[in-house]
């Protein structure tokens, strides 16, 4: 099938085609982290994807007007031809190029080659899960803190700083070290810092020391923020964090989700329409045998069925109905609801951090 026959039943169905790619070079993991949504680790069989399968994919993905790509895991740094993968993304033209990564793993030649690759849109994600050892160690486990920050400086030594991004999971044990994880960053010369709230599935469903922060931490978090000035600086020029975005956005016209611009594909072939959305009865399977244009299609009707679900909800949910909330958010992002409670008819999991945010904006 023809790519341009794909864009244009793109848009007869009013679906967002594809921008950012993410796909999982591997389900083999280094760590066993306690909040893994995919579940990888050292422990599981392992599945590595041909790299001339990746190759093809990352072709066809260009002709049809993709502009970036995530590779990640798993360890996508346990995949062999990590770094060729990321040179031949680099040479297809993509603008955005995302490796995310325990920042474990990186040796002297694998530094020297990064840096060699030169590539203007690259970005290297790393999480750490905290601004202590004790914090991150709790989730990734022991000793995983100094070694990541000892990938961290290796990479800023090599001249990789500004291409770094650090990301945290939001937790009940280390949301109160946002602040800190800031001014860590900027010490070791780090490009970036975003944070995302934990969603309760994958391990985390039934990790009983890993959990979602309470809302009356977001609001300790916006106080630290509004008399903190250092902190404010900080952010400014590093950060994303979606509770401080969310209490100085001005007020918007909620969306319903752009399917499938950033869409995700496992390690063993699965598309789903959002990196969020990872909901079996609305994906693709067998991408890898079936090609990248053959497996869009067949997703066309699934998911303009989703879609219509999607554009159902702020009139659907009976939460958001007299909620002040309701023209900016909607009922939020139904891949969370789906995660957090396997309902797309539901609220998302932070809608009660949301409106005591959007109080306390009020008041403030």
């Amino acid at each position: 099938m023809d790519p341009l026959q794909i864009i244009s039943a793109f848009e007869q169905a009013e679906l967002s085609l594809p921008e950012i790619l993410t796909i999982s070079l591997t389900d083999a993991c280094n760590l066993d982290c306690a909040h893994c949504w995919v579940e990888a680790g050292p422990f599981r069989p392992v599945t590595q994807v041909p790299t001339s399968v990746l190759r093809e994919l990352l072709s066809d993905f260009v002709q049809l007007g993709g502009s970036g790509v995530r590779l990640t895991g798993g360890e996508p740094l346990l995949h062999p031809d990590w770094l060729e993968l990321l040179g031949y993304a680099g040479e297809l033209g993509l603008q955005t190029i995302i490796l995310q990564t325990n920042g474990i793993l990186f040796g002297p030649d694998d530094l020297s080659a990064l840096r060699a690759l030169d590539l203007a849109g690259l970005q290297i994600q790393i999480s750490l899960d905290g601004a202590r050892a004790e914090t991150h160690d709790l989730v990734r486990g022991e000793g995983t803190f100094n070694q990541t920050l000892e990938g961290l400086r290796q990479l800023v030594d090599y001249g990789l700083g500004p291409q770094l991004a650090l990301f945290m999971t939001e937790m009940r044990h280390n949301l109160q070290e946002l602040p800190a994880l800031f001014a860590l960053a900027a010490d070791l010369g780090i490009g970036s810092v975003s944070s995302g709230c934990l969603v309760s599935c994958g391990r985390a469903e039934t990790e009983v020391l890993i959990m979602p922060p309470e809302p009356e931490q977001y609001l300790a978090l916006l106080e630290r923020y509004a008399g903190d000035e250092d902190f404010r600086r900080l952010y400014a020029r590093l950060g994303c964090v979606a509770a401080l975005e969310w209490c100085s956005a001005e007020n918007r016209t909620a969306e319903c989700c752009r399917f499938i611009a950033t869409p995700y594909l496992t390690a063993v072939g699965v598309l789903y329409p959002c990196l969020m959305c990872h909901a079996d009865d609305y994906a693709v399977f067998g991408v890898f045998e079936k090609g990248l244009v053959v497996a869009l299609n067949e997703g066309i009707p699934l998911w303009s069925e989703l879609q219509s679900i999607s554009r159902q909800r702020t009139s659907a949910l009976p939460e958001c109905q007299a909620c002040v909330l309701l023209k900016s958010c909607a009922g939020g992002c139904m891949g969370r609801a789906w995660g957090s409670f396997a309902d797309f008819m539901r609220v998302e999991d932070r809608c009660r951090q949301r409106q005591v945010i959007a109080s306390w904006k009020e008041k403030s």
